[in-house]
Order: C-alpha cells, then sequence, then structure tokens
C-alpha cells in the first residue's frame, strides 16, 4: 500500500479581493492561495495590480472587498498576529539614505525583535556579500547594491512569509543568479512561503511553482510553469505571458 502524503497547509488564502480608486478598480475579485514552504509569482504588465495586492497582503492598503489570511492570522482584524512573521523587499522602496547599512539593519532588527542584533546583521550581510558596504551610507549605493541591502532587511527576522518586489531588479547577471541560489536554499532550510513579483519569466520558471498572471486587475489565469507552457502550446513562460496579456487586452 502506498503512502500518500498531505498537502502542506495554505499560508496565503486571497478571497475575492478588490481594491478601487474612485472610478478606477486596481483589483477586481481576485483569489489565489499559497502554501508553505513554497514559492508563487504574481505576474502582470505595469498597472496589473500586483503592488496594490502586496499591499494589501501587508496591511497597508485596506480591501474594499474580500478576505485576506496569512499564517492563519485575519489580515483585516488580527494583521499583529502575523506581520511579526512577515517580511518584505523591494527595490523600489528606499531605506533611509543617510544611515549606514549596519544602522538601518540594526533598526530593522530591532522592530522585529531579533536576538544578538550585530550577530545578525553580520551574518546576514556576509551571506549576502554586503560586509564591505555595512558602513557606508545607504544614499551612497548603487542601485545593486540597494537591491541586496533591501532583501538583507526583509530576511533579518527569518521571516516564515516573504514578501518579494522584483528581487534582483538591477542586479547584474551574476549577482541576481546568486541571489536566486541564495533564496531557493533559505526556502529549503526554513520552509520559508515566498510570494514575489517578477517580470523576470526565466527567474519566475526557475524558482516558482505556482504562477498567477494578472491583467488590469484580475487574474487571467495560474497553474505551474510547466503547466501554463503546456496549455497554450508555447515554448516558455514568456510566450504563454505575452499572450495571455495581449489576449486579454484585445478582448
Amino acid at each position: 500500500m502506498t503512502a500518500t502524503t498531505s498537502p502542506a497547509p495554505l499560508v496565503i488564502e486571497v478571497e475575492n479581493l478588490t481594491k478601487r480608486y474612485g472610478a478606477i478598480t486596481a483589483v477586481d475579485g481576485i483569489s489565489f492561495a499559497v502554501r508553505r514552504g513554497e514559492t508563487a509569482a504574481l505576474l502582470g504588465t505595469n498597472g496589473a495590480g500586483k503592488t496594490t495586492t502586496i499591499a494589501m497582503l501587508l496591511g497597508l492598503l485596506l480591501p474594499d472587498t474580500g478576505s485576506i489570511r496569512i499564517l492563519g492570522a485575519d489580515m483585516l482584524s488580527e494583521r499583529y498576529r502575523a506581520l511579526p512573521r512577515m517580511n518584505f523587499s523591494s527595490p523600489y522602496v528606499d531605506l533611509p539614505r543617510r544611515l549606514t547599512v549596519a544602522q538601518n539593519l540594526e533598526i530593522f532588527a530591532r522592530l522585529y525583535g531579533v536576538a544578538d542584533i550585530k550577530a545578525r546583521v553580520r551574518e546576514i550581510a556576509a551571506e549576502l556579500d554586503m560586509t564591505a558596504l555595512l558602513d557606508r551610507p545607504s544614499g551612497q549605493l548603487s542601485a545593486g547594491q540597494r537591491s541586496r541591502v533591501a532583501l538583507g532587511k526583509a530576511l533579518i527576522n527569518r521571516p516564515d512569509v516573504l514578501l518579494l518586489d522584483e528581487p534582483t531588479a538591477s542586479l547584474d547577471p551574476d549577482t541576481a543568479d546568486r541571489i536566486r541560489s541564495y533564496l531557493t536554499a533559505y526556502q529549503a532550510n526554513h520552509g520559508t512561503t515566498i510570494l514575489l513579483a517578477s517580470h523576470n519569466m526565466a527567474e519566475v520558471e526557475r524558482m516558482c511553482a505556482s504562477v498567477f498572471i494578472m491583467r488590469a486587475g484580475r487574474i487571467r489565469d495560474q497553474g505551474s510553469p510547466r503547466e501554463l507552457v503546456a496549455r497554450y502550446g508555447r515554448a516558455n513562460l514568456e510566450e504563454v505571458f505575452l499572450h495571455i496579456v495581449r489576449e486579454a487586452a484585445a478582448q
């Protein structure tokens, strides 16, 4: 008799989520779920609703309708239960520019109640190859260096849920490849659930088990990269993505 393995529990659960800005519907009744230890991707053109969705997951924006549960907590009424176990990274959100990298990381470590802060800062700096940047003011960093520091900030509390917006933006190919490998290994070691927004289809194919393709605030299709490629008879995920968003735009 063959033993069956139960699926991992759901960590992110989104149902009928809607966000409007006046007459504009930024997110239009989307539903999706991500299991523990899984990496999933939100894909879409600029203005598709990815960033608005992530902001609602973080509790930075309140939805007009719908529900969000993360780590079993209702993010509309009890997000304080989940937020200490979450973190977020975006290369488009600057850290205080006059503070050094070490000072920025130490401040966020304190906010998350990290034990032995200086040791944790040294550890994450070594893992992300940014030890030489620790004493440099954040405002003096290149775009690629800022991306690495933003990721370090997002990992400082060893989160159970990690939300990433363009995690390898502005990185050269070698550094981007190292970051992807690092995130994959980190996830395997810690069982972290990762949701990322990306325009890099090769990155998504490499890292993600599930993909949700958005257009004009709606999820137009979803599945694993392999399932989507097979469903549309395309060579890769980029071709699938272009087909879906262009077909939706023509409707």
